[in-house]
């Protein structure tokens, strides 16, 4: 056991502990594993001489090894000990009074894990028990990991994105990965081949992509001068000059002025913006900006707004939705019966929300192309329901986002430069639980559901969905890591001037987005994010059977506009 050693990719081992089986069955030590538990500062890791059966299209993720939790996904520290009779759940810098016989690991992947220290050393045991209670709950962003990791191993490659660190990957694989071709929007040679929105030249692209000639890239906000959880650059009507969106923007929540999403081809924009602050200018501003989003459309087509704030659940609801399906699919005995657990899965109402994000984006869509008319999708801040439904009713517009690399650049968008605080819907510091919020797992759960109904229109599977879910706690990827741009900014700037990281000509130290791949997985396991049914983007697509094009027609949708959209 001494001679057994972790995967490292940078990281300090802080303590680990001999002697330990992990529990796998539930009932018996049968199947168990021995082996060591170590905590570094980027996971907690079981390093054992034994394996389990492998499974059949089974992904090895190269940052993690078979049995490594990273601790960002550790929701719940929880020690015991059998003979005191005594349970107690660890929080940061604590003490504890006694031995530990067990440790169990809630994670915020719905997993339960569970190691036993009966033969290990009492001290060893406790300090690793104390170490994972610490280290999985930093005190401030730049003590996640992403940061040491950035700062040791990727500062200073060549290439915009450079993602390999060569001392990590065997001869043979880097070999394979360079030479082959572009895998799930990645050149494996280097450099990421889709848009991550932080230039002009990208937005130029993406409205020409769109048609939307009308449009135009806006830079008011470059130096996040004008709003610090906006992007750089963003998506305006022409007929709206810069001076004219200085002026407005103190009336909106938060200085976030409206922002374009995306143009369909008959002329209908979709927008989103935050709520209008002052209510004295409300009536004014409405009319503004409706009438160049109205002066945008070639034939002029109405505007109307959808306040998504009161047509869908808000953030706690949905957060209480998690947190009860979490409990019963974890936590709750399987002795019930089918019928029960099915009752107690519609009385948790996640699904209910899943339905609620799904019809509120078909009506968009209605809206968009049924009607030919404009939609702003309003929102207090403009940073959570707007990110689903926005995304939503893209993907089910228009079918480049129904591509990988078109999804993955939606997901850019829409998100992350949009200003979605992963950071907190995520509790990546544990600070603040009313802060935290599913609601990016949400719109996986939405897409999903559309996948199983259009599983031929679709580029990527239902494997590519659940490791960009379990991609979020792995606190490395700049996607996923900050509140908006101007934070990742911000921070990494902080960082690399205490660590005297010389910075150049770059802004901010280049955090590797987890849009490439090569990072996590091989070639050949990436293969598995490719669905082999995918008949391209203006194919038809095959459902019970029967062939009809994805996009709806008129007859799916109500009859009427909702009384909300008037």
């Amino acid at each position: 056991l001494f001679s057994l050693k972790p995967k490292c990719h940078g990281e300090i081992v802080v303590n680990e502990v001999s002697f330990v089986r992990k529990c796998i069955g539930a009932d018996s030590s049968h199947g168990d594993l021995w082996g060591k538990l170590i905590c570094t500062n980027f996971k907690v890791s079981f390093i054992t001489h034994d394996a389990l059966p492998k499974q059949r299209f089974q992904v090895a993720n190269r940052l993690l090894g078979e049995h490594d939790v990273p601790l960002a996904c550790v929701e719940q520290v929880v020690t015991v000990n059998d003979a005191k009779g005594k349970q107690k759940v660890l929080c940061s810098n604590q003490k504890l009074k006694f031995n530990p016989t067990e440790l169990i690991l809630y994670c915020k992947d719905f997993r339960i894990i569970r190691f036993r220290f009966d033969e290990a050393g009492p001290q060893s045991a406790k300090k690793v028990c104390l170490a994972i209670a610490h280290y999985s709950q930093p005190a401030d962003p730049q003590l996640l990991f992403g940061f040491e990791y950035i700062g040791k191993q990727y500062y200073g490659s060549l290439g915009r994105y450079t993602v390999h660190s060569i001392n990590s990957i065997p001869t043979q694989e880097l070999t394979a990965t360079c030479a082959g071709e572009q895998v799930n929007g990645v050149d494996p040679g280097g450099g990421l081949q889709m848009p991550l929105f932080d230039r002009p030249s990208e937005w130029d692209r993406e409205i020409k992509r769109t048609g939307a000639a009308e449009w135009r890239v806006c830079s008011i906000n470059e130096g996040y001068v004008v709003s610090p959880s906006l992007p750089e650059y963003f998506v305006v009507p022409v007929s709206l000059a810069d001076q004219d969106l200085k002026q407005y923007l103190c009336f909106f929540t938060a200085h976030r002025i409206p922002l374009w999403c995306w143009n369909h081809p008959n002329g209908s924009a979709l927008v989103r913006m935050a709520s209008i602050s002052d209510p004295l200018q409300q009536r004014k501003l409405d009319q503004r900006i409706c009438s160049a989003i109205t002066k945008s459309h070639p034939q002029r087509s109405d505007v109307l707004k959808s306040d998504l704030d009161k047509n869908l659940p808000n953030i706690q609801d949905i957060q209480a939705a998690f947190v009860k399906v979490r409990q019963i699919c974890v936590i709750e005995p399987f002795e019930e019966s089918e019928e029960k657990w099915l009752s107690s899965m519609e009385s948790s109402r996640w699904l209910e929300y899943v339905r609620a994000f799904l019809k509120h984006s078909a009506e968009v869509v209605y809206l968009l192309e049924g009607k030919h008319v404009s939609v702003i999708l309003q929102e207090e801040e403009d940073r959570d329901l707007s990110c689903v439904v926005s995304s939503l009713v893209q993907l089910m517009l228009d079918p480049h986002f129904r591509s990988l690399t078109g999804f993955q650049s939606l997901v850019q968008k829409e998100w992350v430069m949009a200003g979605h605080r992963f950071l907190h819907r995520c509790n990546h510091l544990k600070k603040n639980d009313k802060e935290e919020s599913p609601l990016f797992q949400l719109f996986l759960d939405c897409v999903w559901q559309i996948i199983n109904q259009y599983p031929a229109a679709f580029e990527f599977t239902e494997t590519y969905l659940t490791v960009l879910s379990d991609s979020m706690w792995i606190p490395v990827f700049s996607t996923f890591l900050f509140n908006c741009p101007q934070q990742r900014t911000e921070n990494s700037m902080d960082f690399a001037k205490s660590k005297c990281i010389p910075m150049g000509e770059e802004k901010a130290l280049r955090f590797p987005p987890v849009w490439d791949w090569s990072q996590q997985f091989t070639p050949k396991d990436q293969a598995l994010f490719n669905n082999p049914m995918y008949v391209g983007k203006g194919a038809t697509c095959v459902q019970n059977g029967t062939v009809k094009s994805f996009r709806r027609t008129k007859v799916n949708y109500p009859g009427t506009v909702p009384d909300a959209w008037k």
